[in-house]
């Protein structure tokens, strides 16, 4: 299977009316987050059956596929990472998690960078030093700074909170909506796992943080006092 095949396989999958709709979707008009992206308009299921059907890309290929103007290509590429990293022994690890770094300009939409963040930096740092990602986190680029609190993901899910929360406390004055929804759902998560751990960041930001950040923290808690939260009476 090569490169050539699977752009083969995605201009027969394309759909019109689906591209149209994710242009809306991924915000690509001007002055967006997604401005210009392309889009074939073929849903992420299909992605991720292609991504394991062309498994056996060569780098030089998936690199072709993440730097594409074409969204899904960008994301295929990045879903087939995924897999040979979940495969590889150690040493393929580290080659995987570095050449996911170098070729970080074609990550420049969210789904791009949920879909692969916590799966290659979350799980390959799990157990390393996390320098780089309070690098990111105080990127002026808001892909850098996702992927920062997102890799945490994979922290959160081994009861590992303190990357998270530290990261959540520089984010905090985040100007970009989407890091406030990002920062809001990590920490939501780990409430899910120890609700003490979030209340007490919470306590201790939650009225000077931005309100979308705030709303997505406490959307599974009670209503009684997700309304104490939104009106400051905690």
């Amino acid at each position: 299977m090569s490169l050539i095949e699977l752009r083969k396989k995605i201009k027969l999958l394309s759909n019109p009316e689906t591209a149209e709709s994710s242009k809306w979707f991924f915000k690509t008009g001007k002055g967006q987050y997604g401005e210009g992206d392309i889009f074939a308009g073929i849903k992420v299921p299909i992605q991720r059956k292609l991504a394991r059907e062309f498994e056996n890309l060569t780098y030089a290929e998936i690199k072709k596929l993440i730097s594409s103007k074409i969204h899904e290509e960008r994301l295929i590429g990045l879903l087939i990472l995924v897999d040979k990293y979940s495969e590889a022994a150690e040493t393929e690890k580290e080659k995987i998690f570095g050449f996911y770094f170098k070729n970080r300009k074609g990550i420049n939409n969210w789904d791009l960078v949920d879909l692969s963040a916590p799966k290659i930096v979350g799980e390959h740092l799990l157990n390393r030093d996390k320098k780089i990602l309070f690098v990111f986190a105080r990127s002026e680029n808001i892909w850098e700074r996702r992927i920062a609190i997102l890799s945490t993901f994979r922290f959160i899910k081994e009861t590992k909170f303190e990357t998270t929360l530290k990261i959540a406390d520089i984010l905090i004055n985040d100007k970009h909506d989407l890091i406030h929804k990002a920062v809001g759902w990590m920490l939501r998560e780990t409430g899910k796992i120890n609700l003490k751990t979030e209340e007490a960041f919470l306590k201790s930001h939650y009225k000077k943080m931005p309100r979308t950040m705030l709303r997505y923290a406490i959307e599974k808690f009670p209503e009684p006092k997700r309304k104490k939260y939104l009106q400051g009476k905690i």
